[in-house]
């Protein structure tokens, strides 16, 4: 099937073809007027409860819920609807200065329970300056977020719609109370028939010219600090009371370079069953150790070490402790808070009191991504393993008799904790002079030890593009390639590319200094050009397993046939017409064409790794081995993120007036919790991408590695591709393979059964009798090879399986 010149041979893109088809035809086929009329009084039958209420002063929660069975996410006609009846409602009924909104499903999932989230960013109901924007802008938004989703969730069942309203006035506002009645649909069909308003919104600028300070290159620096500073390693213990956890542990080591951490070193511990003559219940008794275990840190720590000694880790922060200590100190209004939130993931607090620093709190799993018991194997074994408590089967009533047991588990966290950053402390200052406590993601770390040791920016200047530039090449950046081919096969062979990207890396020329735009391409030899091309691209029909990617209106990636327009690397384009791709390059930015500036990088690591490995040395083995592959990702990271703010009521309104505003709550009487949007849209002025960020060589790397994996994807025999690895029924020449050598191949596994369903979906027999599972989703640790084999059967087939998360954040 071919839908606007392109031929999808994704099975997941013909669906979608199908129900944008039918959303074309549906809508041709009769006026929005007549559709919307009959989804409307669909909808009045179909509704359970309408009602509303105050979350805060100048936030309102507005929901209506609905009658099984209930509406599908596809059914965008009257779902829009719904949305529209809310702020008919709650929202125009309001007299403010300052109006926005977000909207949002309560809605059944196959792989989980009730899910309610957000559709997309805030959509303004008023511009800055206070105006209404037209109605059938409004409509219009809401219907494509519908319509969105509806991509996304198909037949996902709807429970109940919901929208938050965020306002600004003077005054105390009481929403009135509006009976249903009162909404005539024939107002709303007159404003959704009505002609498109094209206006724009005003742009309100500050008057204040600030300087950019974001770099133009990345330059080599020098290392600064003389030796390494002191850290603390910290643990909470919790236990579920009511679905929510309640500490009734806490710990701490102090670490400083040099201690030798098999003597028993001084791990303080705090536990609430202490507490029980003073406190009769779990909850005072919690908040106590928590005090004391704060109190302590600021008091008899802080004060007594050197005011270099100011950063604590605990494994797994970001997704867990963090958010209890979070809460703790936004409750008490002595101290001021500070955190570093990107995408929902917390990177860092900072507790200050008054102007100055306490402590900060940061995540070891940022610098060192594993378990803490896998990564005590491989760092310190000599501290012994980590241990295991029954957590699903502790109750406050059974804590006391097992305190000896949980305060052991406690300490044995903590000392592994304190070992496995020791180790990466001394490793990293002894071979690169970089104390790890200057940074806070690994990515980070190893682009530290590029610019100090290896990077020379007068030979290969690496340009940071502009937000114009980042935006055109960023469209040219897909990843890897995952595919299915046969859904089974016995007596397979699976094979894994030794180090991928850190082989391109080492092998490839790279795109060098500063990019040059050309807007006309059509008459220039393709293989002239070295850059990023936008493209007009025909794939033939009789190439099997196409080659170039493309990302459809949904952001899904696919290989298609067909015609199509894209934006690519130019060795990629040069590498498709040599396999029968027709290619006419329209404009584009180019680079100058050097050997890598990563050649001595990834040699010297690579080296050393396998130095390591010859030795039995498995922690640094470990460590150059997430070096090595975490560089090439930090200069692709993605400049638009979403931002998490903690802030007092004065800037919550300043955010929320912003464009990029996408939601809040009320976290205490004193601070706010916002979501926006950074780089979103504005002028290079307002451009604030991460620092050291060069898109072009992310998109290269990637780009090259699908050359390198093509001729082996393309086989006949393959059966499944992700990223660096195949499946092949078949084994590869002896020319090909290396368990050590960069960029060839290893066999990992002898397939005496393969099952491949989708995309990171399979199920492999291998030797020994060992089964292989891998699936993505809530209930992947219930998945079976039984199941597999059924799926494979009837692809039609669902089973409904209870799960359920006690470490899920909300």
């Amino acid at each position: 099937m071919v839908l606007n010149g392109i031929c999808l041979r994704s099975s997941n893109a013909t669906d979608k073809e199908r129900r944008v088809l039918y959303y074309s035809q549906q809508r041709c086929s009769t006026s929005s007027a007549e559709t919307y009329n009959g989804s409307w009084y669909n909808l009045q039958s179909n509704i359970s409860s309408v009602g509303s209420k105050t979350v805060y002063p100048g936030s309102i929660y507005a929901s209506t819920s609905f009658k099984e069975p209930y509406y599908r996410a596809i059914d965008f006609e009257v779902l829009t609807l719904a949305f529209i009846q809310l702020i008919e409602m709650y929202a125009y009924n309001l007299e403010c200065d300052y109006l926005k909104i977000t909207i949002g499903y309560t809605m059944i999932l196959p792989s989980s329970s009730d899910l309610s989230f957000t559709l997309g960013k805030a959509i303004p109901l008023c511009d800055p300056l206070g105006s209404s924007i037209p109605k059938k802008r409004i409509y219009d938004m809401i219907e494509q977020l519908v319509m969105l989703y509806g991509e996304q969730y198909q037949e996902a069942m709807v429970k109940a719609v919901f929208i938050r309203i965020y306002y600004e006035s003077k005054e105390k506002l009481i929403p009135k109370s509006i009976e249903l009645p009162n909404i005539n649909i024939e107002d709303i069909l007159n404003v959704i028939d009505s002609e498109i308003d094209s206006g724009k919104l005003p742009d309100v600028k500050s008057l204040i010219s600030v300087k950019s300070r974001t770099p133009i290159k990345v330059t080599t620096i020098k290392g600064v600090r003389p030796e390494c500073y002191p850290f603390i390693v910290a643990d909470l213990e919790t236990i579920l009371v009511n679905n929510v956890h309640v500490p009734y542990a806490a710990g701490y080591l102090v670490v400083k370079s040099g201690d030798d951490l098999t003597s028993k070193p001084s791990i303080h511990t705090f536990f609430s069953e202490d507490h029980i003559p003073f406190y009769h219940t779990f909850e005072e008794r919690s908040e106590r150790i928590l005090h004391d275990f704060f109190y302590n840190l600021e008091v008899s720590v802080l004060n007594i070490y050197s005011t270099r000694l100011r950063t604590i880790y605990f494994h797994n922060f970001s997704r867990f402790d963090g958010i209890i200590i979070l809460r703790y100190f936004a409750d008490r209004h002595k101290y001021k808070i500070r955190t570093l939130f990107r995408n929902h993931k917390l990177y860092e607090l900072k507790i200050y009191l008054g102007d100055k620093l306490l402590f900060r709190f940061r995540d070891s799993c940022t610098l060192l991504p594993s378990s803490l018991a896998t990564l005590g194997k491989t760092l310190c074994p000599e501290l012994g393993s980590k241990g295991s408590i029954p957590h699903e089967d502790l109750k406050v009533s059974n804590l006391q008799v097992s305190r000896e047991e949980l305060i052991n588990y406690l300490r044995q966290d903590i000392l592994l904790l304190g070992g496995v950053m020791l180790k990466a402390q001394e490793v990293n200052w002894s071979k690169y002079h970089i104390d790890i406590e200057e940074v806070m993601t690994l990515s980070s770390l190893s682009l530290k030890i590029f610019r100090m040791h290896y990077l020379d920016d007068k030979t290969f200047p690496i340009h940071i593009p502009t937000q114009n530039q980042d935006t055109f090449i960023r469209r040219a950046y897909y990843g890897g390639h995952v595919d299915v081919y046969k859904p089974y096969g016995e007596n397979l062979y699976y094979y894994d590319v030794n180090s991928l990207y850190p082989y391109i890396m080492k092998s490839y020329p790279m795109p060098c200094g500063v990019p040059v735009w050309r807007n006309n391409l059509e008459s220039v030899e393709l293989d002239s050009l070295f850059g990023f091309i936008e493209a007009y691209v025909v794939c033939p029909t009789n190439i099997s397993r196409p080659f170039l990617p493309y990302k459809d209106q949904y952001g899904t990636l696919i290989f298609p046939t067909g015609k199509f327009i894209g934006v690519f690397y130019s060795e990629e384009l040069k590498f498709a017409r040599d396999l029968g791709y027709e290619i006419i390059p329209l404009r584009g930015y180019l680079f100058e064409k050097k050997s890598s500036p990563f050649e001595s990088f990834i040699s010297h690591l690579y080296e050393s790794r396998l130095d390591a490995k010859k030795r039995g040395d498995e922690a640094m083995t470990f460590i150059y081995k997430i070096l090595m592959n975490s560089l090439y990702g930090r200069f692709g990271m993605n400049p638009e993120s979403t931002v998490t703010e903690i802030c007092d009521q004065k800037r919550y309104e300043e955010l929320m007036k912003k464009d990029t505003f996408q939601s809040a709550e009320k976290l205490t009487d004193h601070y706010y919790i916002v979501n926006y949007i950074t780089n979103f849209s504005g002028s290079d002025d307002d451009w604030k991408p991460p620092r050291m960020s060069a898109v072009q060589l992310s998109a290269a790397i990637t780009a090259c590695a699908r050359i390198h994996m093509y001729p082996h994807i393309s086989r006949p025999d393959c059966y499944y591709t992700d990223t660096d690895s195949i499946v092949l029924g078949s084994p590869l020449p002896e020319d090909q393979i290396s368990s050590s050598e960069l960029g060839k191949f290893k066999l990992e596994h002898q397939v005496h059964r393969g099952i491949f369903l989708a995309p990171k979906s399979y199920m492999l027999e291998i030797e020994d009798e060992r089964d292989i599972i891998k699936h993505r989703g809530p209930a992947k640790d219930l998945v079976t090879s039984e199941w597999f084999v059924r799926q494979l059967a009837d692809l039609s087939q669902t089973e409904k399986i209870p799960t359920g998360a006690n470490f899920r954040i909300d």
